[in-house]
């Protein structure tokens, strides 16, 4: 097992879809030998949906694992309520390292909205260096970003132009990970500044690992309203391609569907935009729900 790529994703059940073209398009272009073990965090995903994605792989070259969200949180730490719409289920990452083994030694943590143009194991062979993790650096390029960024940079001690990575892609050592407790560090991290939380897990991640991160290519997360440079790897940052208001590169959609057009989902048609404000409009107010408990 500890010779396998270990590559770990979170979902709810309204974004379940993206899955089905990440790992299509993985298992497109994954041609060296490594088996995948590709970890599903499950965050109420529908039996259906996870029956028929089974059925998209061929498991001796790839397995899926499921772990419930419940099972991979530690008693002992809870998940902060902010105020923003994205989903709970972004804040799974932080504890990616729990679903796998203590003979797993690094694993890659991908977001869910986006697709591989590239063979996954030049990603995985790849270093962290001195460090915990590999990440690449963000659209918000640095931690003085008024939309983005880390707002109390200053609090912080940092200067303003310390780079600032985006957590859709992370190569994790997972050793010095658990050595140094990391999940319980970004959690505390989010709570002490709570007030001046950005863009919810990614805002810790980057508290946590200012100034110590190693920085990987910038191909390996290829934001999708960029112009293609043939990235290895597309992130759909923004709207995502199963929506009417996709606003990003064309090409980069086509792709998309063309990784889904090999699933059971073949010929799927785009949602309404709309459904997309609703949900955002849903996550707030259940954050707001849980704000009063």
């Amino acid at each position: 097992m500890k010779d396998n790529i270990s590559i770990v994703v979170a979902s709810d059940n309204f974004y379940a879809i993206l899955i089905a073209a990440l790992l299509k398009s993985i298992d497109v272009n994954h041609k060296t030998p490594e088996h995948i073990d590709f970890h599903i965090i499950d965050d109420g995903i529908s039996t259906k949906f996870k029956k028929q994605l089974e059925t998209i792989v061929d498991p001796s070259r790839l397995t899926i694992f499921w772990h419930t969200s419940k099972s991979i949180i530690p008693a002992n730490l809870s998940i902060p309520v902010d105020t923003s719409g994205f989903p709970m289920t972004t804040y799974l990452r932080v504890f990616a390292p729990n679903v796998v083994g203590l003979d797993v030694h690094k694993l890659l943590y991908i977001d869910v909205d986006i697709i591989l143009q590239d063979d996954i194991s030049k990603l995985w062979n790849m270093s962290t260096g001195e460090h915990v993790i590999g990440a690449i650096q963000d659209i918000a390029k640095t931690v003085d970003c008024e939309w983005g960024g880390l707002p109390n940079y200053k609090e912080l001690g940092l200067d303003p132009k310390t780079k600032y990575f985006n957590a859709g892609v992370l190569l994790i050592n997972t050793d010095k990970w658990r050595e140094q407790n990391i999940s319980a560090e970004i959690i505390g991290a989010l709570i002490k500044y709570k007030e001046t939380v950005q863009l919810g897990d990614q805002y810790g991640l980057n508290v946590v690992f200012a100034q110590k991160w190693q920085e990987l290519d910038q191909k390996w997360n290829w934001f999708a309203s960029w112009e293609n440079e043939n990235p290895s790897l597309v992130h759909f940052l923004d709207i995502k391609p199963i929506f009417t208001t996709y606003n990003s590169n064309e090409f980069f959609k086509k792709e998309f569907f063309r990784y889904l057009d090999m699933t059971p989902w073949k010929g799927f048609k785009v949602i309404n935009g709309k459904n997309r404000l609703f949900r955002k409009a849903f996550n707030k107010l259940k954050k707001a729900f849980l704000r009063l408990r």
